[in-house]
C-alpha cells in the first residue's frame, strides 16, 4: 500500500503533463500550435478535474472493482491449493495453471464490456450490471466450485468476465470520455488528470484487497470472511454508479423519440419543399 501510494505521488509531483513543459516537442519559430489558433487551454486542475461529472464516482467504483480482481489475482492459486476439488487436493503448479482461467475470463470480459459499452452506449450501464452479476458467479464458486475441475474452472472464467469487464472498461473508455467531457468547453488537456485520478484510486483498492485477505483468511469461518468482503465489495461498486445508470436509462429514452421527431420535421420539409 505504501509502495503504491510513494508511486502516485511521485507521478503526481514530478510527471510533466505535456513533453512541452521539459523543452521537448517545441513548436518551430513562426508555426502555431493548434491551442493558440483556437485560443489558449490549459490543462485543469485536480480540483477541477474531480468536479467533472461522473468523475468520482467511477474512480470509486474502480476502487472496489480492482478490489476485487486482485484479490483474485493474488490469492486465487492459494486458495485453489488448499480447496479440494473433487476430492482431490491439486498440486501447486496445478493450482497455478488453473487460476490463469480467471485472466482468460477478464479477457473477454473486457471485449465484451467494450462492445457492450460502445454498441448502446451505456458505460454506467454496462459497469454496473457486470459488478452486480459478478455477486452471485463469485457465490457460485465459492460453494459450487470444489464439486469438480470443471466447474471450478466454468465458474472461474465466469467470474474473471463479470470482475475484470467493467476494470477494463473504465480504465480505458470511461477515463477518455471523462477527459474530454462537455463541461470542459472543449479542452481534452483534462485527460490525462482525469485518468491518473481514476486509475490512481483504483489502485488503492488493487493494494488493500490483497492485505485485507491476509488477515480475513485467518479470522472466523476463514475464506467464507473473504468472499464475503469481495460480495460487499461488488455491491458498493454498483451502488456508486446507480445515479449515472438512471441518468443514461432516461437518455436512452428520450433519444429515440427525438431522432423520429427529426425525422418527421426533415419528411415535413421535404413535403413542403416539393413541386
Amino acid at each position: 500500500l505504501l509502495v503504491r501510494l510513494g508511486d502516485g505521488v511521485g507521478v503526481f509531483a514530478f510527471l510533466p503533463v505535456h513533453p512541452e513543459n521539459v523543452g521537448h516537442g517545441v513548436v518551430p519559430t513562426g508555426q502555431e500550435s493548434d491551442d493558440k489558433k483556437d485560443g489558449v487551454k490549459k490543462g485543469v486542475g485536480f480540483l477541477t478535474a474531480l468536479r467533472i461529472p461522473g468523475v468520482v464516482p467511477f474512480s470509486l467504483c474502480l476502487f472496489f472493482a480492482k478490489l476485487v480482481a486482485y484479490t483474485f489475482l493474488y490469492w486465487l492459486p492459494f486458495y485453489i491449493r488448499h480447496t479440494p476439488i473433487g476430492g482431490k487436493t491439486l498440486s501447486v503448479q496445478a493450482a497455478g495453471d488453473l487460476s490463469v482461467l480467471f485472466d482468460i475470463g477478464g479477457v473477454a470480459g473486457g471485449i465484451l464490456a467494450g462492445y457492450l459499452s460502445d454498441r448502446y452506449n451505456a458505460r454506467s450501464i454496462v459497469s454496473a450490471g457486470f459488478v452486480y452479476i459478478a455477486i452471485p458467479v463469485l457465490y457460485m464458486y465459492r460453494e459450487y466450485g470444489h464439486i469438480s475441475y470443471f466447474w471450478n474452472a466454468l465458474l472461474m472464467m465466469l467470474s474473471g468476465v463479470f470482475v475484470n469487464g467493467p476494470y477494463a472498461l473504465i480504465t480505458t473508455a470511461v477515463s477518455a470520455d471523462l477527459g474530454t467531457h462537455e463541461s470542459l468547453k472543449g479542452n481534452a488537456h483534462a485527460l490525462a488528470t482525469v485518468t491518473a485520478i481514476i486509475d490512481g484510486t483504483g489502485s488503492l483498492g488493487a493494494a488493500l484487497g490483497p492485505m485485507l485477505t491476509g488477515y480475513l483468511s485467518q479470522i472466523g469461518d476463514g475464506w467464507t470472511n473473504v468472499f464475503f468482503m469481495l460480495y460487499g465489495a461488488a455491491l458498493c461498486a454498483g451502488l456508486l454508479l446507480m445515479r449515472l445508470v438512471m441518468k443514461e436509462v432516461i437518455q436512452m429514452q428520450i433519444t429515440p423519440t427525438t431522432a423520429k421527431d427529426y425525422e418527421s420535421i426533415g419528411n415535413d420539409r421535404d413535403v413542403k419543399n416539393s413541386p
